[in-house]
């Protein structure tokens, strides 16, 4: 087994439940980690053989556009689409990050986790 990890998916994004965040959007951040067997991929030195980090890229981009209320939907939908699109993907964590979320104080970012291991 090994990890694939995309650290740091800055995008913009219109997610929240007060009117103005679904109007205006703001900034996020997105990282996300995978586990899969990379020992095929290791020796064969090709791309078909394993989790292709542009494709997890362009799920997490496709899915933070489009507009939901809460964290907690977009990073599922991240992680069901990778297990639909992905069948080497037997873990998936995400990590969803509303930067300076407008909750009254001086916070930098409110983060989500969610965590998920294939159905077989």
């Amino acid at each position: 087994m090994g990890q694939i990890k995309l650290e740091n998916i800055r995008v913009f994004a219109n997610h929240g439940c007060l009117t103005e965040e679904t109007k205006i959007g703001s900034d996020y951040r997105v990282d996300l980690e995978v586990e899969a067997d990379l020992e095929p991929s290791a020796k064969s030195d090709n791309l078909k053989d394993t989790v292709d980090y542009v494709f997890l890229n362009r799920v997490v981009r496709e899915e933070m556009a489009k507009p939901s209320y809460l964290l907690e939907t977009v990073a599922k939908n991240i992680i069901n689409r990778i297990f639909k699109e992905d069948t080497m993907v037997t873990q998936t964590t995400v990590w969803v990050s509303k930067i300076n979320p407008p909750i009254g104080g001086d916070v930098e970012m409110v983060t989500i986790k969610m965590s998920e291991d294939r159905k077989i």
